[in-house]
């Protein structure tokens, strides 16, 4: 085994032994989450065998996940993932510099760094590097998911991990991990009018189309299943090109073993995306992913995030919001986008809502699986770029991201919502109608 395997080994047994007294022991809790991340991620192995990963995630252990093992440990296997020190981490993010941070939560900062390439070291590559807070026993727990599931599975929608670090200090373990920097950040940046770039329809599809691509491939195209469980806007970021890559897998989650319909689990996510099953029964299946992904349709249809408490009280929860004007052209049209600015196939629209209705409906057994959602979605893109020409649109400036930051790092100490029944109880009778298209 390698020096670095032997270390990252010895690293995650440091992990596992100090926290393996405190996990939650019941089958149902609520769990805090911000609604946006700012983590963007670089490359790893894709490695084989099912039997190897047939066991839940150590980001959580409830009765039922007691009685199976944890993600195989990393070091097991051949790894590329690129072993950090410390000192390294905080050279390359001028001693984790506030100007340089990227991105705050509860598990701890993102900053963005410069590291020099191991191929050629006159060649620099931007790096986010996320440092998890030594006090959080979620944000431990999600440090070893993460690696664990980037380290198991490799798409072109799915942020890549480079590497990570950890060391133990005079402090206690440092936790980190490195991606590749995606300078467009999330989804949600360029939805909430955050920055003054605006998302074209088109790109807006494409978004969708990269995202469903990400998800099937995690649900269907390997031997295992995996579910990502916290599907959203915010975790859904933005290259230099545009094309959208799935991140932060920290609350991921194998899916059920054969035979079983089901994985029993805590109920953690974000207020606004999870399946109302889900909150219900705490039983969890890959049609809660896709939920999410109706839900996060609606948002590139509206530009309005799930629920947002600065608006009308009628209009605060979008799935209640958009209902009433599902059945009629005309209102159907008063819940587009306006930032849009009427550049928009109405046609396909409508169907990218006949799309979103499909993965809201209530039975979870009758929403499709994210393979035939992501077939509908490109026979969606296919029409609509003989409509309407993809027009370029212009990255961020280093200023805007800057600005940005700020205003999260306020966001998330005062605003960001926690997960809990209220929250979801309206969706329990969501009854979605299809708009008529010609």
């Amino acid at each position: 085994m390698s020096s670095e395997a032997t270390g990252f080994q010895e690293a995650m047994k440091c992990l596992y032994s100090s926290n393996k007294n405190e996990e939650p022991k019941t089958t149902k809790s609520t769990s805090v989450r911000s609604s946006t991340s700012t983590t963007s991620m670089s490359d790893h192995d894709t490695r084989k065998s099912g039997s190897e990963f047939n066991s839940q995630n150590a980001s959580d252990l409830s009765t039922e996940s007691s009685r199976r093992n944890s993600f195989p440990v990393l070091s097991q296997r051949q790894s590329n993932l690129r072993v950090f020190t410390f000192s390294e981490l905080k050279t390359a993010t001028k001693n984790f510099s506030r100007s340089l941070m990227i991105g705050e939560g509860g598990f701890g900062g993102v900053y963005r760094g410069v590291i020099r390439s191991t191929e050629d070291n006159h060649k620099k590559i931007d790096i986010a590097v996320k440092q998890l807070s030594r006090r959080g026993l979620q944000g431990h727990k999600e440090w070893v998911t993460e690696v664990n599931v980037l380290g198991v599975v490799e798409h072109p929608n799915l942020v890549k991990l480079v590497g990570y670090c950890a060391e133990d200090d005079e402090r206690g373990i440092q936790r980190l991990l490195i991606y590749e920097y995606m300078p467009n950040r999330s989804v949600l940046d360029h939805l909430s009018s955050r920055f003054q770039t605006n998302l074209p329809w088109t790109t807006r599809l494409k978004i969708a189309q990269d995202a469903a691509r990400g998800l099937s491939y995690l649900h269907e195209g390997m031997e295992f299943q995996i579910i990502f469980r916290d599907f959203k806007s915010s975790n859904i970021l933005l290259d230099d090109q545009w094309n959208a890559k799935l991140s932060d897998f920290g609350l991921a989650r194998l899916g059920p073993s054969d035979g079983l319909s089901h994985v029993s689990t805590a109920v953690v996510g974000t207020i606004g995306y999870a399946a109302p099953e889900y909150i219900q029964t705490g039983r969890l299946t890959s049609k809660s992913d896709v939920w999410s992904f109706g839900v996060f349709l609606y948002e590139l249809i509206t530009g309005r995030r799930p629920l947002d408490r600065n608006r009308p009280k009628s209009e605060q929860k979008l799935l209640e919001w958009v209902r009433p004007h599902l059945s009629d052209v005309k209102k159907f049209t008063l819940i587009l986008d306006p930032k849009l600015e009427g550049k928009y196939s109405l046609k396909s629209a409508q169907k990218l809502a006949a799309v979103a209705n499909k993965c809201l409906a209530r039975q979870a057994k009758a929403r499709p699986k994210m393979s035939e959602v992501l077939a509908m979605l490109n026979q969606i893109v296919d029409t609509t770029e003989m409509e309407i020409p993809q027009s370029p649109i212009r990255g961020l400036a280093p200023k805007d991201t800057a600005e940005v930051s700020r205003k999260e790092r306020l966001k998330r100490r005062f605003v960001d919502p926690i997960l809990g029944e209220k929250g979801c109880l309206a969706w329990l009778t969501w009854r979605p109608k299809l708009v008529r298209t010609s």
